[in-house]
């Protein structure tokens, strides 16, 4: 149970905090995750026309993810559960946030060590570091695909993430360029007297009215450096 008296901590996370436990994204590979197309390896009509090559594609993602470990920015996020009630809202496939000692990770976008049926989405399974492969069956004796939320998908945890923000006295973004919709479209439920701080080493716009630090370095680098913003702050945030 979390003490209510903890200021509540919302994070929104992305690729950039994964990255730097070597985690490659398409955004920095030239529009391709392992010399693949997007369309080609994560989308629904991808997984139609070839399924066996988006679970195969799907199965080295996960092993490159299961065998990378959370970084510093990872268990800074962790720490500062001492101090605050920390929601952390994901756009990221990996478990490093669980791994480096979050309690309360929301996945907008599935997860890498999950599978779920195509008959039924509610039917969902752990992989535990498995491969899936074609034969692996639901219940129900349909196929199972990775528990993503591929492109052209909706997000159908994106109404519950709106709500954590909305409850939000400090709102971060780190790892994120905010460029994924609906993801990128969740500061806009944060109230305007909440701070808001952006982890980010570029250049940024869009923040006019928010009371809004952007702190111009990498994860880990940044959040050793929110840390002690935080820390020094905590007593306005209650």
């Amino acid at each position: 149970m979390y003490d209510k008296q903890k200021p509540h901590l919302v994070v929104l996370s992305g690729a950039g905090i994964s990255a730097e436990s070597g985690i490659q994204t398409f955004r920095d590979s030239g529009g391709l995750w392992e010399g693949h197309k997007i369309e080609d390896v994560a989308t629904p009509e991808a997984f139609e026309r070839n399924p066996k090559l988006v679970l195969e594609f799907y199965n080295l993602r996960r092993k490159v993810c299961n065998e990378s470990q959370p970084n510093k920015a990872h268990k800074l996020l962790a720490k500062l559960e001492k101090q605050f009630k920390v929601s952390i809202i994901t756009q990221n496939v990996d478990d490093l946030h669980e791994r480096g000692g979050s309690s309360d990770i929301l996945h907008l976008h599935g997860e890498l060590n999950k599978s779920r049926s195509t008959k039924n989405p509610y039917l969902v399974y752990s992989i535990n570091g498995d491969d899936l492969n074609i034969g692996d069956l639901c219940e129900m004796g349909s196929q199972l695909r990775p528990h993503i939320v591929w492109f052209g998908e909706a997000v159908p945890m994106i109404e519950k993430a709106a709500q954590i923000v909305e409850k939000a006295d400090v709102f971060l973004i780190v790892g994120t360029s905010l460029q994924v919709y609906p993801a990128a479209g969740l500061v806009q439920y944060v109230n305007y007297d909440v701070p808001v701080f952006l982890i980010d080493p570029k250049p940024v716009s869009g923040f006019k009215g928010y009371n809004f630090t952007h702190i111009m370095k990498g994860a880990s680098e940044g959040m050793e450096e929110l840390v002690k913003l935080l820390t020094k702050s905590k007593n306005g945030f209650k």
